[in-house]
């Protein structure tokens, strides 16, 4: 059986103190709780009951921007999987890549979010893994992952090779940016070699 918590905050090993903002009591969901007495969690609703967390119900498609950014942050603070956690982030760095050119503000709040889901998955691997694993020692198959790749892909068109670099190093324990962190590492060396070069002219 999947394991729901009150809110992400609870997951253990995470900084993440919370949602900026967000008056908890206040969101729908918060204190919903499931009926797990037939061994899969069953959780209310208006027409009855659905497996979907709270927290994966919260976000809805046609979200954009503000309204985008409100909804996010509450669904951190309602029940849910560290899974449905992760593709809430995930799906919400998605909708602000794709409206960085109408809206570049939300590039600031795409690298906190990308960076909070980076944080998820180092501290619950099963944000990102289908496998029911009981130890630590068993090998995890993961999903791909689009939301770290993408603050990586930003930060290396702006140039901060290093930063993007360090992040595609922590995304290869989940089997993915091997290859991105070759092309970076090739990147620093040119600029490192470039630079060298320029102090030896002066």
């Amino acid at each position: 059986m999947e394991r729901w918590f009150e809110r992400m905050a609870a997951i253990p090993g995470l900084s993440f103190a919370g949602s900026p903002g967000v008056v908890r009591a206040a969101v729908a969901g918060a204190s919903d709780r499931p009926d797990e007495s037939y061994g899969s969690p069953m959780w209310p609703t208006a027409e009855g009951s659905t497996s979907a967390t709270p927290a994966s119900r919260h976000v809805p498609a046609e979200a954009r921007g503000e309204a985008l950014t409100t909804r996010v942050w509450e669904a951190l603070e309602i029940p849910g999987s560290a899974m449905d956690y992760h593709f809430v982030l995930q799906d919400a760095v998605g909708r602000l890549w794709d409206s960085r050119r109408t809206d570049p503000g939300g590039l600031e709040l795409l690298e906190v979010f990308a960076l909070l889901d980076l944080e998820l998955m180092e501290a619950a691997p099963e944000a990102v893994s289908f496998d029911s694993v009981d130890d630590a020692t068993t090998p995890r198959s993961f999903v791909r992952v689009t939301s770290v790749p993408r603050l990586i892909s930003l930060l290396e068109r702006e140039g901060a090779f290093t930063e993007a670099f360090a992040l595609a190093g922590r995304l290869a324990r989940f089997g993915q940016g091997e290859d991105v962190t070759a092309r970076l590492s090739e990147k620093r060396g040119a600029l490192a070699a470039e630079t060298s070069g320029e102090g030896g002219l002066t």
